[in-house]
């Protein structure tokens, strides 16, 4: 399922595995020369020794089991004995480590040799997607309360059971996002070796629907990226690589220059689309955080999944438009669930925090989904109740001048007076870096548009009682 790490196997040679970190690089490892070295390899890459990708198809296929396209110089078809004699091609990368690490990661390997993530160096390597926990294709076995769904007792609960059992995001979508991972990352381990590539977001934090972007997060380094010097950078390597190397593979590839900079792209083979960041490793825990909250008591996704269509439906679910982002709506429900007078959810990091500190190393934080029981909430509300209850918190109840929601003290909280949070519209806390994700809303037409839906969508619903009323069924089944 999390496909991103290598348990007790950290992918550095020898001399690196003392540390016992999955990303133990040197704090210089992308120093301003090694940018421009990888900006080297990006204009020399010798096409005679390239990984072409070929049209890949799903379904049956595992991740792990893909092949590679045969291999070319000019026009002329050579072996790949002949091509890469392990002992005579010359190192292409200024890795600071001189073995022939990177002919590895090109050379094609037998069936039951190929993984998700080539290995790095030459030593016994077993299979990422095998050893890490809960593997790809057994989510449901591992995953019990994923199965159990609640009772609906009545209409409006169960629209919403029967509205999250269609859209839900099924293993086959996340296996195709898992997929498009893994073929990316070999590709930008040619610019940067040590580089990973994380899948992030709603694709495995639990809320993710049919039609989910796939959120992807590049972490060249432990240490913070200047975003606006250093991500960029890296970006535009990635960006030209993306446009001449996989222009038959990917699509629309666009730079975005963003306070966090993203390259946005299409994958033509799942059609889906990504975004991928440099270093944003907060998104990296927040995934898993969330992803412990979704599983923990068998309300949560339900209910999440209909509120995202119903702000999506009312165009109040785009950060890019100064609206609402998914992940700040998340937190909405979280915070309501929380702050409930019997709660439904309580704080993970206040119950478990060595669980959810930030000192928990990157290559362990997906197990903590795992190891969290389910909680035991006293309160047996309807999904249809805890909508309405949802909306009039919102609408009638919480302080949007002087509260802000803060999901790891599972209450609302006094604003900071500081500039992060002063004269802003709605403060939603990030549980770890402490920012505002509510950020984007910084316009007072859009904050009383949203403010108008709440308290509308809450007094249609609780005069009908259909869901209807708020979001038409037909509309947001057939987006998925």
């Amino acid at each position: 399922m999390f496909p991103n790490s290598i348990l007790g196997r950290p992918p550095f040679t020898p001399n690196h595995q003392q540390h016992n970190n999955f990303f133990a690089l040197s704090p210089t490892l992308y120093s301003h020369q090694q940018l421009i070295d990888a900006q080297y390899n990006f204009q020399n890459v010798d096409l005679s020794r390239a990984v072409t990708l070929q049209p890949l198809t799903y379904g049956t296929v595992s991740p792990i089991q893909t092949s590679t396209s045969p291999l070319f110089r000019g026009r002329k078809r050579i072996s790949d004995e002949k091509a890469f004699p392990l002992d005579g091609k010359r190192q292409r990368f200024h890795s600071p480590h001189q073995e022939p690490t990177i002919i590895n990661q090109i050379v094609p390997l037998s069936g039951d040799r190929r993984y998700s993530m080539p290995p790095l160096f030459h030593t016994h390597y077993v299979p990422d997607i095998v050893r890490c926990v809960p593997p790809l294709r057994e989510i449901p076995l591992l995953e019990p309360r994923e199965i159990t769904l609640p009772e609906a007792k009545d209409k409006l609960s169960q629209q919403i059971l029967e509205l999250f059992e269609t859209c839900q995001q099924q293993i086959s979508d996340l296996k195709k996002k898992e997929l498009c991972r893994a073929q990316l990352q070999r590709e930008i381990q040619l610019l940067f070796p040590q580089s990973r590539l994380f899948l992030v977001g709603s694709s495995l934090n639990g809320f993710g629907a049919r039609s989910s972007d796939g959120d992807l997060c590049l972490v060249v380094k432990e240490e913070p990226v200047n975003q606006k010097t250093e991500a960029r950078h890296i970006l535009t390597l990635v960006h030209k690589h993306f446009c001449t190397r996989l222009s038959g593979y990917i699509e629309r590839p666009q730079l975005i220059r963003a306070k966090v900079p993203i390259v946005k792209f299409r994958d033509k083979v799942s059609c889906v689309e990504f975004d991928l960041n440099v270093n944003n490793t907060v998104g990296i825990r927040n995934t898993f955080l969330l992803r412990t909250y979704a599983y923990l008591e068998n309300r949560v996704r339900p209910l999440v999944l209909v509120i995202k269509k119903w702000a999506s439906h009312h165009d109040i679910n785009d950060a890019s438009r100064g609206t609402l982002s998914s992940y700040s709506l998340v937190l909405m429900v979280l915070h309501y669930l929380q702050t409930l007078p019997e709660p439904i959810l309580p704080s993970l990091q206040k119950i478990y925090p060595e669980s959810f500190s930030t000192s928990v190393q990157l290559h362990l934080v997906h197990h903590t989904p795992c190891s969290v029981p389910p909680y035991l909430s006293k309160n047996e509300s309807s999904l249809g109740d805890l909508l309405l209850g949802f909306l009039k918190y919102y609408a009638t109840e919480f302080d949007w001048n002087t509260q802000m929601i803060s999901v790891r003290e599972a209450k609302a909280i006094p604003r900071p007076d500081d500039i992060e949070w002063r004269n802003k519209y709605i403060c939603v806390e990030e549980p770890f870096d402490g920012t505002n994700t509510a950020r984007a809303v910084h316009e007072k037409q859009k904050f009383d548009m949203i403010k108008d839906q709440f308290l509308k969508s809450w007094q249609r619903l609780k005069n009908k009682r259909d869901l209807n009323s708020v979001l038409p069924l037909r509309a947001a089944t057939l987006k998925r």
